[in-house]
């Protein structure tokens, strides 16, 4: 039996920890079932954004008149555009496996791993033990137990990115960040569109006035129907009849199209590890336990990523991965800080956001609240975004920044400003400590700062 310094098992962030690892000349076992890169470059972050950028530039064309620009799209070649977004990644893939032949003290192991006692893990019939060890697994697409689902030939965010050819009616059942990203992308392209959330709103976990406007923004383009319980799928020739209820009415919803999307939430990979023949313990929902320090309930074998089911996004597994293994080489322990976990939805109106909701922010602190239209700014004015906001949640005594929120062009890049600020102890006084070029979008952010009332006068 194989015995190793350091197990790391998936391929997404655990790379940080491989990296790390051999950085210390320390012998690695790197356990994944491939194609390398995890979730994000495979499945996730990076093949998304890669189709959204051109249906970002098509609904620019669409809304350019606002502008006084009349302007027509003579094509979309939808295959060309899934071409371009697999060639990086293709590219990524074959660099990769070509720098495990030549890393010393690694062991790459492709294959579903998974434990057959506390430190003891199989890959395809051979056995291994790790001192320590570090589970990055992430989590697969959920699927709802809807009646007649076993007739559906359905995508996922998983098996969307192999189409060749472009839908021409698409049913998403979902309504957060995957369901509204796929449904701008899809419905740029030219598929009529329409969306299936469970939910009285999109993006539950954004501010009420944010996912408003979404929804208002992306009903221009598809059909965008909330608080509809999917009851059941029929084939119907060569399409699908999608019968829902309105949770409130008691109405029925029916619609026939070509492809479903099922977008509705992520499943925890550690039943495929067989945790159960470990220590370590799982949640209700599935997913792995890990105190504040990353560490699960066995002694140096800590879980991060998507596998602890926290916050699954790429930046936030990347950063816990790196607590992770401070904490499993240093006797001083670093807990890890969840207090300004930013994220952005690449939708139409994009949104971005970091800290707390106001509802969030109320329940425990004393509030200011702020905010401020794109319009307020004369960048935001020439760009004539006359629907776009941003809104800050401060607390009222102290001034420190509790949250911020986002919707309208470029809200990735300009909360940024904000999440630096926060990472720095959050007080309000350092946004304006450095010149704001004028006139550039970032003024909205002092703009909004500057608008800070109390919302109980």
């Amino acid at each position: 039996m194989n015995k190793y310094d350091v197990i790391v098992i998936g391929s997404g962030s655990g790379g940080e920890i491989v990296d790390a690892a051999l950085s210390q000349g320390l012998s690695v076992a790197w356990v994944d079932k491939g194609p390398l890169g995890g979730t994000c470059l495979n499945v996730g972050c990076i093949p998304s954004k890669m189709l959204i950028y051109p249906a970002d530039r098509i609904v620019e064309i669409q809304e350019a008149e606002k502008l006084g620009i009349k302007a027509e799209i003579k094509d979309v070649d939808f295959t060309a555009i899934m071409k371009h977004m697999r060639k990086p990644i293709r590219e990524s893939h074959e660099h990769m496996d070509h720098g495990l032949d030549n890393i010393k003290g690694l062991h790459y192991y492709k294959g579903e791993g998974y434990f057959i006692s506390d430190y003891t893990i199989e890959v395809n019939g051979e056995q291994m033990i790790g001192k320590k060890i570090f589970i990055g697994s992430g989590a697969r697409p959920l699927i709802p137990p809807i009646k007649g689902i076993e007739n559906v030939e359905y995508l996922t965010n998983e098996t969307v990115f192999n189409l060749t050819e472009k839908p021409e009616s698409m049913a998403i059942i979902g309504g957060g960040f995957i369901a509204v990203e796929f449904a701008h992308f899809f419905a740029a392209m030219g598929t009529k569109v329409t969306i299936f959330q469970r939910s009285a709103r999109l993006i539950k976990k954004s501010e009420p006035e944010i996912a408003d406007l979404l929804k208002k923004q992306m009903e221009k383009r598809m059909n965008v129907l909330t608080n509809i319980e999917v009851l059941e799928f029929k084939k119907e020739g060569k399409g699908y009849t999608i019968i829902g209820k309105n949770k409130e009415s008691g109405n029925e919803t029916v619609e026939t199209v070509e492809t479903i999307l099922i977008a509705t939430g992520r499943k925890s990979n550690a039943d495929l590890l067989k945790v159960e023949n470990s220590s370590i313990e799982t949640d209700e929902r599935g997913y792995i336990k890990v105190n504040e320090h990353l560490e699960t309930s066995k002694k140096n074998i800590w879980a991060f990523g998507d596998a602890i089911g926290k916050y699954m996004f790429k930046h936030v597994a990347n950063e816990e991965a790196m607590v992770a293994w401070r904490n499993a080489i240093h006797e001083q322990k670093t807990p890890m800080d969840y207090s300004a976990v930013p994220y952005a939805v690449f939708t139409y109106p994009q949104i971005a956001s970091v800290g707390l909701t106001e509802n969030e922010a109320k329940k425990k602190h004393q509030i200011l609240v702020g905010q401020a239209k794109y319009s307020d700014v004369a960048k935001g004015e020439a760009m004539v975004e006359l629907k776009g906001f941003t809104k800050a949640i401060v607390e009222k005594q102290s001034g420190k920044i509790l949250g911020f929120h986002i919707i309208g062009p470029y809200a990735p890049m300009l909360i940024q400003e904000v999440i630096n600020a926060m990472a720095l102890g959050g007080q309000v006084g350092y946004i304006g400590q450095g010149m704001h070029i004028h006139p550039a979008l970032p003024e909205i952010i002092l703009r909004t700062f500057g608008n800070l009332k109390d919302p109980s006068l």
